[in-house]
C-alpha cells in the first residue's frame, strides 16, 4: 500500500501538471510583459543557440470554467515553439546530447571554478544576475558551468576504474560511478545550461548553500535573469537526481517565470507541453 507521503505526492503533481497548461495558457501575457527587471541578452550565434521562435505568439486567453473545469486553449503550435525553445533542451540519463552538441561559451566563472564557462546567453544572464545580487549585498560565485562530453566521459571513466580497482565487476562498477558521476551526454553541464553555484559563505557544493544569503537571493531573484532551481525537493522520482539547492539552469526569462508558476519540474513541464503539442487538451 502506497504511504499518505507518496499519494499527495502524486496528488500534487497532478495538479502541477494542469496548472502548467492553464499558466501557460492564461499566465503568458504575466510572463512575457512582466515588470521585473529582466536583462537585455545578446543573441547568441546561430551555430550555437539560435534563438527560438516565440513560444507565445499570440496572447492566448483561458476558456471559461465549464462545471468547475478550466480547459486551457494553448495551442499544439505554441506549446510545440516551447519545446524547440534551444534553452528548454531536456538534458538526463533517458535524454543524452551527443558529443557533437553545438556550443559557444563565455567565461563566467569565479577564480576557483573548476569549470568557468557556460553558453553565451546563460553566462551573460548570469553575469547581470551576479551584478544584481552584488547591488544588494549578496556574493553568488559560478564554481562549475560548461563541460564537454568527452570531458564527462573522463570523469566517468575515471570513476568507474576507481571502482574497478576495488574488485568491483565491470557491470557494478559502472552502476556504482554512475550514482555520482553521470555517464557522458547525460549531464545538464554537457549543455553549457547548467551553473553550479556558491558564495563566500559556502564554498562547498551541498545542500547547507541552502541557508546562505546567496540562496535566498536566488530563490526570490533568479527567474527574472532566466534561472530555475533544477533539482528541488520532492521531485527526486521525477528527475532522478537528489535536491541540488546550488544547480541553477538557464532556460530564459520567460520559460523560468512558466516553470516556477507551474511548480513543475522540467521533466514534468516537457511532458505537459508534449501531450499539448500532440493536439491532446489538458484540463484542470
Amino acid at each position: 500500500m502506497r504511504s499518505s507521503h507518496h499519494r499527495n505526492h502524486h496528488a500534487r503533481r497532478l495538479l502541477c501538471l494542469t496548472a502548467l497548461a492553464c499558466f501557460v495558457a492564461g499566465g503568458a501575457a504575466y510572463a512575457c510583459t512582466r515588470k521585473a527587471a529582466v536583462p537585455q541578452l545578446p543573441e547568441l550565434p546561430a551555430e550555437s543557440l539560435a534563438q527560438p521562435a516565440s513560444a507565445l505568439p499570440e496572447t492566448p486567453v483561458q476558456q471559461p470554467a465549464e462545471n468547475g473545469v478550466q480547459q486551457s486553449t494553448l495551442t499544439a503550435a505554441q506549446a510545440q515553439a516551447i519545446l524547440d525553445d534551444p534553452r528548454m533542451i531536456l538534458v538526463n540519463r533517458t535524454h543524452p546530447i551527443t558529443e557533437d552538441y553545438p556550443v559557444e561559451t563565455k567565461e563566467c566563472g569565479s577564480a576557483t571554478a573548476i569549470n568557468k564557462t557556460l553558453q553565451t546567453e546563460a553566462a551573460d544572464a548570469f553575469l547581470s544576475m551576479q551584478a544584481a545580487a552584488a547591488k544588494d549585498g549578496v556574493d553568488v560565485r559560478m564554481q562549475s558551468g560548461y563541460r564537454s562530453v568527452s570531458y564527462q566521459k573522463k570523469l566517468y571513466d575515471n570513476k568507474t576504474q576507481y571502482y574497478r580497482d576495488k574488485g568491483l565487476s565491470e557491470a557494478a562498477a559502472r552502476e556504482k560511478a554512475a550514482a555520482i558521476v553521470n555517464p557522458p551526454g547525460c549531464s545538464e553541464h554537457n549543455c553549457g545550461l547548467a551553473a553550479d553555484l556558491n558564495s563566500p559563505e559556502h564554498t562547498t557544493l551541498d545542500t547547507g548553500f541552502a541557508d546562505t544569503a546567496a540562496f535566498r537571493w536566488l530563490c526570490e531573484n533568479a527567474e527574472q535573469y532566466g534561472f530555475i532551481l533544477r533539482y528541488p525537493k520532492e521531485a527526486e522520482s521525477v528527475t532522478g537526481i537528489t535536491y541540488e539547492p546550488w544547480h541553477w539552469r538557464y532556460v530564459g526569462p520567460e520559460n523560468a517565470a512558466l516553470l516556477n508558476r507551474s511548480g513543475l519540474c522540467l521533466e514534468d513541464a516537457v511532458t505537459v507541453l508534449q501531450r499539448i503539442a500532440a493536439g491532446e487538451t489538458v484540463t484542470g
